[in-house]
């Protein structure tokens, strides 16, 4: 079952080579955004975020932490979000005084990441920024400061790349866009 995700497929949105180009590109920002600063630190958000993290940080080439927040406001097999936002881990790492990062696999809505956000913010870090590979603003409902995206695109049900369809698919190399007809 190698293939099993291609009854899913109806086209590759971003193909491998330009997503590891954007990435190595976001990279070398970040490196010369923060190469003055001390106590970076990676905030990652579970569990779509962690393809793009384990490849982001192989580009960032000043000292940093990382850690990690599963938040959740989608249910099994849901499109959209509930607003419900939920933290099922939180961090292990102090943020006070520190440089954070948020590093997010997409932004929809924007609530989640309004909501981490916010709760971050009561930690009094140094500085917080966000960086997303994907930016959805066509179905933006909350405004969010976003400093570094990867990629702008339409409203489309993606996964691959480590978001998901139905917890599955994560692994692939690319994103694609979802044949709903096969759902």
């Amino acid at each position: 079952m190698i293939d099993a995700y291609k009854k899913y497929l109806s086209e590759i949105l971003i193909d491998e080579v330009t997503l590891q180009e954007r990435v190595q590109a976001l990279g070398e920002q970040i490196t010369r955004d923060y190469a003055d600063l001390d106590n970076l630190i990676l905030v990652c958000i579970l569990k779509g975020g962690v393809m793009f993290l384990c490849d982001l940080t192989r580009h960032i080439h000043v000292p940093h932490e990382v850690d990690f927040m599963a938040v959740s406001s989608y249910g099994k097999g849901a499109r959209t979000t509930t607003r419900n936002v939920r933290i099922d881990m939180d961090l292990t790492t102090h943020l006070t005084d520190k440089h954070v990062l948020i590093i997010e696999d997409i932004i929809d809505s924007g609530h989640t990441l309004q909501s981490v956000m916010h709760l971050l913010e009561t930690r009094r870090p140094a500085s917080l920024k966000l960086c997303t590979l994907l930016n959805k603003a066509s179905r933006r409902e909350v405004e969010i400061p976003i400093h570094y995206i990867g990629f702008e695109i339409e409203d489309k049900f993606v996964f691959g790349y480590g978001l998901d369809l139905d917890e599955k698919f994560r692994n692939l190399p690319f994103i694609g866009v979802v044949d709903t007809s096969q759902l």
